[in-house]
């Protein structure tokens, strides 16, 4: 996946979850932030930034915050669209017969839907931008729209459908991704619940440059 046109900011402020205050060739910007989460560990004051310049001319902001540089760790891209966007470039490249983003199943809404010949398979998709200690963790925040999509996979599963949970790492470093407990206990008790159903954990890691994400490699959560 790869953005059109980037330029480096210097992060300012964040008045609220949509947008952030950030210097841009010495000019105090507001922009768009791609990324609904806290995200507090990673936008700090005087943080390095990455910006992909909008070609909107009709909208109000003219960047959109895409990655930050985490001292003392590196890039970290936190634009939560982007895992979808590298998943559905990534399932082109395995042997699937058919691939269908955005899958009604029971009442969510499933990122992907595969087939090979007869066989069924379900994938949710989750990125993660939280690191401790060379770990990543999922959610930064209390997500009950994840909890949500676990539960669905897990009747899914007892239905018969291959149904994965794939933790998109937006860095590089990081091989493992756990449930974050202690902001989400839920989410914990859910994921463990789902994997006992036999929903599969999947760690992607990837190559993250301040213009592009691309998934490198896979491994299996136990």
């Amino acid at each position: 996946m790869k953005y059109r046109e980037v330029v480096e900011g210097v992060f300012h402020s964040r008045p609220n979850r949509f947008i952030a205050m950030v210097w841009v060739d010495g000019k105090l910007e507001t922009v768009h932030v791609k990324n609904t989460g806290r995200c507090r560990e990673l936008l700090l004051p005087n943080a390095k930034v990455i910006l992909e310049v909008c070609n909107q001319p009709s909208r109000k902001t003219k960047y959109d915050l895409i990655a930050v540089y985490k001292e003392g760790f590196g890039l970290i891209n936190m634009d939560s669209q982007a895992p979808n966007k590298v998943v559905a470039e990534w399932l082109k490249k395995q042997d699937y017969t058919y691939i269908k983003p955005e899958f009604t199943y029971g009442d969510s809404r499933i990122d992907f839907y595969m087939e090979k010949g007869e066989e069924k398979y379900l994938m949710e998709v989750k990125g993660c931008t939280l690191e401790v200690d060379g770990i990543g963790y999922f959610p930064d925040a209390p997500t009950l729209r994840g909890i949500k999509h676990l539960k669905e996979l897990q009747k899914a599963a007892k239905m018969g459908y291959h149904c994965m949970v794939a933790f998109v790492i937006q860095m590089e470093g990081v091989t493992e991704v756990r449930a974050n407990v202690e902001t989400h206990k839920e989410f914990g008790v859910a994921l463990d619940e789902a994997k006992r159903a036999g929903v599969i954990v999947k760690f992607l890691q990837c190559k993250v440059t301040e213009d592009s994400l691309e998934i490198l490699s896979e491994s299996q959560g136990s």
